[in-house]
């Protein structure tokens, strides 16, 4: 069976959240996959096909998937990849496809990812620290959008099943 690792980065939980529904998504396609921390990915050996998910803050891709793409960068580079970025705090990534900010267009050229999806973000109301505090006073919500997910879990399917079965 065709082993798929979605290893996310997150501070606030919004993106382990999206990173779990590809994960279901692709176990009803039949894969045999794996939802992990980023940062506690140390290899990718059993590994046929990887998605890293980071969430936005402030424009920049989280830390922990920047990271795993740069220590992994050569194993990455000899799978079947895409990376996801989520943080868009309205329905801009719904309405189409937006442009990856710089850390995930950088890491996609270095590993020649499949693709990249930007998909909306979460921000609870009670959020802590600063910005997320300020910001949650006037756009706290939950833009992840369920059916989104599953028409892009699709298409990854579609270059697995082409590539890998």
């Amino acid at each position: 069976m065709t082993q798929v690792l979605v290893a996310y980065g997150t501070s606030r939980g919004g993106t382990q959240g999206l990173a779990e529904l590809i994960g279901d998504d692709l176990r009803e396609h039949g894969y045999d996959t794996i939802v992990r921390p980023a940062a506690e990915v140390a290899d990718l050996g059993d590994v046929d096909a990887v998605i890293v998910a980071g969430a936005l803050y402030a424009g920049r891709w989280h830390k922990d998937a920047r990271r795993l793409v740069k220590r992994q960068a050569d194993r990455l580079s000899a799978l079947p990849v895409w990376l996801v970025a989520t943080g868009p705090l309205d329905g801009t990534a719904q309405e189409g496809t937006l442009a990856p900010v710089a850390h995930v267009k950088d890491a996609a050229a270095r590993i020649g990812a499949r693709g990249v999806q930007t998909f909306g973000g979460r921000l609870e109301p009670d959020a802590a620290g600063f910005p997320a505090s300020a910001m949650a006073k006037t756009m706290s919500g939950d833009w992840r959008d369920t059916e989104h997910v599953a028409r892009w879990v699709d298409e990854v399917d579609g270059e697995l099943s082409a590539t890998l079965r």
